[in-house]
């Protein structure tokens, strides 16, 4: 059994940032999405580009990371707010205990310190006894880094579908009675319960407390739908004359009935050198062509997001996106599995449940260790592609003026 403080990655929260071992910093936002079943067509392409452009104004060596939590609940009735009205008390009556789906989103900016070491499913932090810094990190470099993040934020807003808060130091690590986002992920804390300190088993399966954990990746291009966009239709509410839409990856958010965390990734680096890196992957492909048809496959498949990538304009990123379910019942990795397993083929997309990388892939999720994502788990895609596969959308709010 290992200590946490002996492998936690955070060196430190100040100034409204986390900063790691590895001198990462990373900025957070608590993000209020549109309310499911409220846009249209229109809106979700303009949603999308309003995404597409925030990011491209990241620095290179940049993550963007989108976190969002799904967690079981009930109404809970406010017969106190009723007052003497019928309507409103039986409002109140009818959907009392009724279940539900409680959703918070968070938004973390990391940038990497320049020429870190790229890490693996062999190469993580996790893995190591200690985590030593490799560099410090330059004001230079954080003035930049915020101005970025400025422009990130008021593209979004101004955009009029994203809400950001940035989380400050007592949000981020938490207080002595109320815990900030990095011990809600390390526990599994609902927002706003108070502390609990649970165990944490990574071997053969995550286990946090009594609460077993199910990975479920797309990380992989076999894996994925061979097309993607802004929306799909919601069939449910669709006719032959109508279509209803929601947001693409809507089965894996707020239409996915269970506990989970829907965890997507983005990340940007040197783009000149990943189309260089992909040319070389090209030619030696090429070389390879007479052996098998799948090496001059391959070599096509290249070649086509090479000139995309030229011809468009288009900007080359990594992109990873996984789903982490438990659940608070014995016995129930087989619903989930088939929930998450469902929820996948509505998007034309197989869910990879993971096994040996999980541990991995879950400790990089911890909000200020993005940086330390295994690589090997990511695909290469374009910044349009990936934001597609974004939780657009948020359960329903009280209106104020009720």
């Amino acid at each position: 059994m290992k200590e946490a403080r002996d492998l936690l990655p955070i060196y430190k929260v100040e100034h409204n940032c986390i900063l790691s071992r590895q001198g990462d910093i990373t900025v957070g936002f608590k993000a209020s999405l549109p309310e499911i079943f409220t846009l249209s067509d229109r809106d979700y392409e303009s949603y999308h580009q309003a995404w597409v452009k925030a990011i491209k104004l990241l620095p290179q060596h940049s993550v963007f990371h989108k976190q969002d939590w799904f967690s079981a609940s009930s109404y809970k009735a406010d017969f106190a707010s009723a007052r003497d009205s019928f309507l409103s008390r039986s409002s109140e009556r009818f959907f009392n205990e009724r279940e539900c789906l409680e959703h918070s989103c968070y938004v973390f900016l990391t940038k990497k310190p320049s020429g870190r070491k790229l890490s693996s499913s062999m190469y993580s932090n996790i893995r190591r006894q200690s985590v030593v810094p490799a560099q410090t990190v330059s004001p230079v470099l954080y003035r930049d880094f915020m101005d970025s993040v400025g422009q990130f934020a008021r593209v979004l807003t101004d955009s009029g579908f994203v809400g950001l808060s940035r989380l400050t130091d007592d949000e981020l690590a938490g207080t002595a009675n109320v815990p900030g986002v990095l011990e809600r992920y390390c526990f599994l804390l609902e927002e706003g319960k108070p502390s609990v300190i649970r165990d944490i088993h990574l071997k053969e399966q995550i286990r946090i407390g009594d609460k077993r954990l199910e990975l479920y990746t797309l990380s992989d291009t076999e894996n994925l739908p061979s097309l993607v966009g802004s929306r799909i239709n919601y069939d449910r509410y669709s006719t032959d004359r109508t279509k209803f839409s929601v947001g693409f990856a809507s089965p894996l958010g707020q239409l996915l009935p269970c506990n989970h965390i829907f965890n997507q990734y983005v990340f940007l680096g040197d783009s000149s050198a990943t189309l260089k890196r992909l040319e070389a992957k090209k030619l030696r492909l090429q070389s390879l062509s007479g052996y098998s048809r799948e090496n001059a496959i391959s070599r096509d498949s290249v070649n086509d997001f090479l000139n995309e990538a030229i011809a468009s304009g288009r900007l080359p990123v990594k992109a990873h996106f996984n789903v982490l379910a438990w659940s608070d019942e014995p016995g129930g990795q087989v619903d989930l599995r088939n929930l998450v397993s469902s929820a996948m083929a509505q998007l034309d997309a197989v869910a990879k449940q993971e096994t040996d990388g999980q541990a991995q892939i879950w400790f990089a999720g911890l909000p200020g260790n993005e940086a330390d994502f295994p690589m090997n788990d990511t695909f290469d895609t374009f910044l349009e592609q990936a934001s597609c596969f974004f939780n657009l959308e948020s359960n329903y709010r009280s209106s104020v003026s009720a």
